[in-house]
């Protein structure tokens, strides 16, 4: 960075004295708080996260030192609910994460399906390639068959969230598919539910120990070289389904 563009000493220090500021006025809001959702701590907090982090850059850009401040970012947070007292209608947000970890599985199981479809055209064959594979199959099972068998199509589980919204009233048929999530309102979020790897506490090996005792994966076949499949072929359903971790409304607080 350049001199020029360099705040001054002056702003550095209007910057310490937001964050003092912003301090004082948390404190107060805290000390008189209503209730554990109360709206005036919230705003103080985020007015403090903010002068904090504005300091942080300042004080990095002036003099090339840093806080010991960690400011959480807005997604590690709900805002006090402010939605209807009665909900007369919901919304449903969800996000899966997978890893494609063996992209040969995947594609055996597209081609079943394909292959199981006497109707199907040569133009309409898909299973060839990976994009196609992977829309033929969200195509032919419901999102939550692909959660609980992901490791049947070759998918690694990653991070998944759900959030509840409440609305005032059912939106119109069709009304949200373009931009299914552009209107979601975190003050709305009546409850939410992560699934993390973050949240596993399991000590490492218990995992692998566990499926030893079991015995192999029955819906592991080997699937290296040329594909052979029977079109007819039942394929087992996993029975093991992760913990979710439930996380409670609640505003968030700097480590």
């Amino acid at each position: 960075m350049s001199d020029a563009a360099q705040p001054t000493a002056a702003e550095v220090r209007a910057a310490a004295e937001a964050v003092k500021t912003a301090l004082d006025r948390h404190l107060a809001a805290v000390e008189r708080r209503s209730g554990e959702d109360d709206p005036d701590v919230y705003d103080a907090f985020n007015e403090l996260a903010a002068a904090a982090e504005a300091y942080d850059e300042l004080l990095y850009d002036r003099y090339d030192e840093v806080t010991p401040f960690e400011i959480p970012g807005a997604e590690d947070s709900l805002p006090p609910y402010q939605g209807p007292a009665e909900p007369t209608a919901l919304s449903v947000l969800i996000r899966r994460d997978y890893a494609v970890a063996e992209p040969q599985r995947l594609l055996a199981q597209a081609a079943r399906v394909e292959a199981a479809d006497e109707d199907a055209t040569d133009d309409d064959r898909q299973a060839g390639t990976l994009p196609g594979a992977i829309g033929l199959l969200f195509g032919e099972f419901e999102a939550d068959e692909i959660a609980s068998r992901h490791k049947e199509f070759g998918l690694e589980e990653g991070d998944s969230t759900l959030w509840v919204t409440a609305l005032d009233e059912p939106a119109e048929a069709g009304e949200w598919l373009e931009a299914p999530f552009d209107q979601s309102d975190p003050q709305r979020v009546v409850c939410r539910f992560d699934v993390s790897a973050v949240f596993d506490d399991e000590p490492d090996g218990l995992e692998d120990l566990e499926d030893a005792e079991d015995g192999a994966d029955p819906a592991d076949p080997d699937l290296d070289g040329e594909l052979d499949y029977d079109p007819d072929e039942v394929v087992a359903l996993d029975d093991d389904i992760d913990d979710v971790e439930v996380v409670d409304r609640k505003r968030g607080e700097p480590a």
